[in-house]
């Protein structure tokens, strides 16, 4: 009996924020497979986030009787299969850009976007390199094709969120022909750089606060460099420069919910952006959006005299 009402005292904030988010939403429609915390459902994650997301998912799942598939692609990849309709849900570490919006506007779908977290591109070297810092011009001429000390930069895919933030940076459309390598996801960035002197390897700074047991080892190989930005102050993408934006390629991230009624999309958001899920970012190592409150015990007097 105790354990059921623990259970029900804990969904009231899920609850609470899903009716807030509900708002100018229609009714849930009979057949769906899914509610605000119960039920099936299938959401597209950016790949560069996916570390984050599973543990989200994990948490979610233990607590309630729902069952959340993640489809891992590139940035470009997962936003073309939004628009088909794979899944009404996905993760990006951007917000919809006009062209979406008027896409989602043209089927007369809302779409509802919660930001949870703050993340980070980060350039990793091998620690054989004596170089701990880089200049953001330095990346940004040898992007535009411009010979520096940059040997060679490292990205997960020629369509990934980290090539699209660098190269709207640099103002260009694609990236150079030279100097440039692409492997297909961030732990292989890791395990190449961590194998091969002088390259820059770039990735989203939640591979390197939660890696897999099996790429400590290749972790432990890299150093993250310190970034100088335009105020001319070289910054490490620690979780308070991430928290406080000091570190010039924080990015927020976000959950996108085009299911048009009130299901897992709804609730899982709010779990997300609720407490349980921003402490859960805030243990990973990146920043949330809202401050999770914290508990204060106060102690016995008497009982610290004894």
């Amino acid at each position: 009996m105790m354990k059921n009402k623990v259970k029900y005292i804990a969904l009231i904030p899920v609850i609470i924020l899903a009716i807030v988010l509900s708002c100018g939403k229609k009714d849930s429609k009979e057949g769906n497979p899914d509610s605000i915390i119960s039920g099936t459902t299938s959401i597209l994650v950016d790949e560069s986030l996916m570390p984050i997301v599973e543990d989200q998912v994990s948490v979610f799942q233990s607590q309630y009787d729902a069952e959340i598939k993640l489809l891992p692609k590139s940035e470009k990849e997962a936003v073309i299969d939004f628009s088909k309709g794979v899944a009404d849900i996905i993760i990006l570490s951007r917000d919809l850009n006009n062209d979406e919006k008027a896409f989602f506007k043209n089927k007369k779908i809302k779409p509802k976007v919660t930001s949870f977290a703050i993340d980070a591109v980060a350039f990793v070297k091998n620690n054989k390199s004596n170089d701990t810092l880089i200049e953001l011009k330095q990346i940004i001429d040898f992007l535009k094709g411009s010979k520096n000390d940059i040997k060679g930069l490292v990205f997960d895919n020629p369509n990934s969120s980290s090539v699209r933030y660098l190269c709207e940076l640099a103002g260009i459309e694609s990236l150079p022909s030279e100097g440039v390598f692409s492997v297909k996801t961030n732990n292989e960035v890791i395990k190449f750089v961590s194998e091969n002197n002088g390259l820059i390897g770039v990735v989203g700074m939640n591979w390197l606060t939660q890696p897999k047991p099996e790429m400590q080892k290749y972790i432990d190989e890299l150093k993250v460099l310190s970034v100088k930005g335009v105020d001319g102050v070289y910054v490490s993408p620690s979780q308070d420069n991430i928290a406080t934006r000091t570190y010039p390629l924080a990015r927020v991230l976000y959950i996108i919910n085009c299911q048009g009624y009130d299901g897992l999309g709804m609730g899982f958001a709010s779990f997300i952006a609720g407490e349980i899920g921003q402490r859960i970012i805030l243990q990973s190592g990146l920043a949330p959006v809202r401050e999770p409150s914290r508990n204060i015990k106060i102690r016995n007097q008497i009982e610290n005299k004894k």
